[in-house]
């Protein structure tokens, strides 16, 4: 029985219940499809198709390793289907469940809908419920591979990201070590600063959202150090806080609808004012340095801390007043970036009742209380002192130097909290009982998708 395994968002051969399935009843026909309505989407990079395309090459290595090299395929996903189908007479489709995006689930329907027209069985597994199992070898069938298309074929803009993590497998294996056996005892002080979080932070999230690592063999490659250093406090400290986290990466479930409702319009300003604010905020010129020195970073790693994402989200919704255009530029700028995980934790900042409005000045002097993230990263404000650096609209001195270098804040960041409070207070429902005043963790407005 001749089956087709689609590889979506799990890019590997390793630990993939769906391919072991397929191939222990018989010959694969395996299927990456590159569409092209997706690459337009609004939160679709350049960024990620760097990322995924180096995927792609590993998991072509692979499977030609095992007799079977991927198919690679570009275009609507019911044509391509249609077309292997008619060629190929494949009986079923096997898959792993994506709970993706909008556009995901709306073309999972459209492939359903076919599927079922055509007398074909498609399988979606849950990658985590069905116990592991490899693929020793591939039946070969003969079909041209085909080639990936370019990223400016696709109309992505150009996305300069110097400092991207490279995709693939490999990358994905050398990063877990790196982790397990050298930086896990950093990783429960991990988010207390940025360069802390740059070294002791585990560097996944973007090999698990695009499955180029399975959270399984994550799991099981942690216990296995954490049990073999039995005894040594600090790694075994550092590897459970990890556990936990792994563990929570996705549990909860994304609501129908939750990318719609995610940020609904602002009401704080005119509609020019506040694109002037999302373009200062996208570019990095707000005029508060942790802010900006924060998306400069991201914009050049494509990468952030759990307390410096939510920082960012809490201000441009919050002190900006701005809507979903700008949690599509994060979306944009993550390299790990997971619709499933990205947009309830968008919502979670949001906080249904309980918003996390963060200071910018104080998480500044919190995890960055020397300076040094700010002034590698805003090289303008590298020579102000360190009493101004934080605040450099409040000392006369540090404007007059900063003159036409550096911007005025967009907005007071007191005063702007202040009226995202009272516009919060007025949208709020009348509840029957007040609630007592929530004291806001260390951590708080930490978005947990980079482990």
């Amino acid at each position: 029985m001749l089956s087709l395994v689609w590889f979506k968002r799990d890019l590997r051969v390793a630990d993939h219940p769906a391919l072991a399935m397929a191939a222990a009843q018989g010959p694969v026909l395996p299927l990456y499809i590159i569409e092209p309505e997706y690459w337009a989407q609004p939160e679709a990079a350049a960024r990620h198709y760097g990322f995924v395309t180096e995927c792609l090459a590993d998991l072509q290595r692979d499977l030609a390793a095992l007799g079977q090299p991927l198919l690679l395929r570009d275009g609507d996903a019911v044509t391509v289907l249609e077309r292997l189908r008619a060629k190929h007479r494949f009986t079923q489709i096997i898959s792993h469940k994506d709970s993706g995006s909008a556009w995901d689930r709306a073309r999972d329907q459209r492939v359903a809908a076919w599927a079922r027209e055509a007398g074909l069985r498609w399988l979606e597994l849950d990658p985590d419920e069905v116990p592991k199992a490899e693929v020793k070898a591939l039946p070969h069938v003969a079909e041209g591979t085909g080639a990936l298309p370019s990223a400016r074929s696709l109309k992505l803009p150009e996305d300069r990201c110097d400092f991207r993590q490279k995709g693939g497998r490999e990358a994905g294996l050398a990063a877990l070590q790196g982790f397990i056996e050298a930086r896990a005892p950093l990783y429960p002080n991990a988010q207390d600063t940025p360069v802390l979080a740059e070294r002791g932070s585990s560097r996944l999230s973007a090999y698990l959202a695009y499955g180029a690592l399975s959270k399984r063999e994550v799991a099981q490659a942690a216990a296995e150090v954490k049990a073999a250093r039995r005894g040594q406090v600090e790694w075994v400290r550092g590897l459970r806080r990890f556990e936990r986290q792994l563990a929570a990466r996705g549990a909860g479930t994304w609501p129908e609808g939750a990318q719609d409702a995610g940020c609904e319009g602002s009401k704080y300003g005119a509609d020019a004012e506040r694109a002037a604010r999302l373009a200062a905020w996208s570019a990095g010129e707000t005029g508060l340095p942790f802010v900006d020195a924060s998306m400069r970073y991201l914009r050049a790693t494509g990468w952030l801390s759990a307390r410096m994402r939510g920082l960012l989200w809490s201000v441009a919704r919050f002190h900006l007043g701005l809507d979903a255009r700008a949690a599509l530029h994060l979306a944009r700028s993550f390299t790990d970036y997971d619709p499933a995980l990205f947009w309830p934790q968008i919502r979670q900042i949001e906080g249904a009742g309980r918003p996390m409005i963060l200071d910018p000045v104080k998480q500044g002097l919190l995890q960055d209380p020397s300076g040094a993230f700010i002034r590698r990263w805003l090289p303008e404000l590298a020579a102000l002192p360190d009493a101004a650096l934080h605040r450099p609209w409040a000392s006369a001195q540090a404007r007059r130097h900063l003159a036409g270098r550096y911007p005025e804040p967009v907005v007071d960041p007191a005063s702007a909290a202040k009226q995202a409070r009272a516009v919060l207070a007025r949208q709020a429902k009348p509840r029957s009982t007040p609630m007592a005043p929530r004291r806001a963790p260390v951590v708080a407005g930490q978005m947990c998708l980079d482990l």
